[in-house]
């Protein structure tokens, strides 16, 4: 997601679910359901498990990168009560129906990647294993950052006044 590239990348895999509908105008939903800790020896979009209407996919590998900039971020969803993962997934108008965009920890990027209004990007659970290497690296890089709130310059009110029509050296 970054020019910059991470101190750490942590390969995972990412389980869809495909939901069948009632709904007249789509046939069915689509939505991540859970991110593996490693990779899986599995080719992608292999059919897991169907049930009914619902079936689940491993889409394929993907890498949760992590960045010591990032590190405030990764803190405050580790201690959140359940630490998520976000995974992305952009439709690809052909078969299979999506590629994986980021599967990220942080909170922020997570936000950021809806931003695009077509991607499709759901928290799921973070697995303990990736908990843990996560905390590891906070615990490493993680720097107290001291929050700098910037004042506004007071305003020149007299640069805000009217000026004379007339020059000054004519008076």
């Amino acid at each position: 997601m970054s020019i910059v590239r991470p101190l750490k990348s942590i390969p995972v895999g990412v389980v869809v679910e495909r939901r069948l509908t009632d709904n007249p105008w789509i046939d069915q939903v689509w939505r991540p359901v859970a991110v593996l800790a490693g990779v899986p020896d599995t080719e992608p979009w292999t059919k897991l498990s169907e049930e009914g209407g619902r079936a689940l996919f491993y889409v394929g590998a993907a890498e949760v990168e992590l960045y010591p900039s990032d590190t405030t971020q990764y803190r405050d969803n580790l201690m959140s009560d359940s630490p998520f993962l976000w995974v992305a997934l952009r439709p690809t108008e052909s078969e299979p129906p999506y590629e994986i965009v980021a599967v990220t920890a942080d909170t922020a990027e997570g936000e950021a990647l809806t931003e695009t209004g077509t991607n499709l990007v759901e928290p799921v659970p973070m697995p303990d294993q990736i908990a843990d290497e996560v905390a590891s690296f906070v615990t490493v890089h993680h720097v107290e950052r001291v929050f700098f709130k910037r004042k506004r310059d007071r305003p020149d009110t007299e640069a805000l006044g009217r000026r004379s029509v007339i020059p000054e050296n004519k008076k």
